[in-house]
């Protein structure tokens, strides 16, 4: 019933018959099953010979909130996971489980709602057909400008939160957080700049760009419970040096979001061997607080 409702909810439509086939069931076992998803609240839609689940019933806001983990919030259940003993038999079937739902695309534009998910089918539409989009009044976090930008979108993140797009303006790919979107239009323009298409680099400060510059941090105690639970992916670049400290060896997509936590925390952090770091630090501070660095 699970695997015929991702053929239900999927973005390619099936005939009766076509689903009796890929699946292996009889014709009368699909019309029982789609009647079963009827009677318990599943809102069924027939075009033609087509048959779909609406993906408006009240039922996908539940099962994609049982269902969806981010990739911060998978992480966390796999560390808890991998901390069950290896004799115990469920450890295995738990990871396989996991990871099914983690990496299943199929029902992934039923998890967004509200104001987000017009946004969502309107990107997902624009990026089958390989069109160009206006994202409608963005504001941007830098300066806080609200207007029009002229992208390729390609690529959705894992929680679709954000999407991947060629900027025709700046000749980059950029990440635009679908929450400040107001509206996509899909404009008669197929893509210009397809090989040019790249996710970029998503670091553990959550900061994304094209470039990585490698940091390594010594970390406290302190410095380092804090950044793994503020930042769970960062787990896997600590190694301990001793009882008391850990050292932070990881890449940057930019220095914006590890300055951001140094600051905060400079007493319980040492800088080693990176001195880019270093100098971008010493103008963060001069910038925000100057009397500082004249002290």
């Amino acid at each position: 019933m699970l695997r015929l409702m991702k053929m239900l909810t999927a973005n390619t439509s099936y005939t009766v018959d076509e689903m009796a086939e890929r699946l292996a069931m009889s014709r009368r076992t699909i019309y029982r099953y789609i009647d079963t998803f009827r009677e318990a609240g599943f809102v069924i839609k027939k075009s033609d010979s087509y048959i779909r689940l609406d993906k408006e019933s009240p039922h996908f806001k539940d099962i994609s909130q049982l269902v969806h983990f981010t990739e911060e919030e998978a992480v966390i259940l796999k560390r808890a996971i991998e901390s069950i003993d290896d004799t115990n038999m469920l450890k295995q079937n738990l990871k396989r489980k996991l990871y099914s739902v983690y990496d299943n695309k199929i029902l992934a534009d039923t998890i967004v709602r509200g104001s987000n998910a017009a946004t969502v089918h309107t990107l997902i539409e624009a990026i089958e057909s390989e069109q160009q989009v206006t994202l409608h009044d963005y504001r941007s976090s830098h300066g806080g400008v609200v207007r029009d930008r002229r992208v390729e979108p390609f690529a959705f993140t894992t929680n679709y939160v954000q999407v991947w797009c060629y900027d025709t303006e700046s000749h980059s790919c950029k990440l635009f957080k679908l929450s400040r979107i107001t509206s996509v239009e899909i404009l008669n323009q197929p893509w210009q700049h397809k090989a040019d298409h790249c996710k970029g680099h998503i670091d553990i400060f959550r900061m994304h760009g094209q470039e990585h510059h490698r940091i390594r941090l010594e970390l406290g105690m302190l410095a380092r419970n804090l950044l793994i639970e503020e930042y769970p992916l960062s787990e896997e670049h600590l190694t301990p040096i001793d009882a008391e400290h850990w050292l932070l060896d990881t890449e940057v997509a930019s220095y914006a979001g590890v300055a951001r936590f140094v600051v905060g925390l400079m007493d319980d952090i040492r800088i080693i061997d990176t001195p880019e770091l270093e100098q971008y630090l010493a103008a963060y501070v001069s910038q925000y607080w100057p009397q500082a660095t004249q002290k």
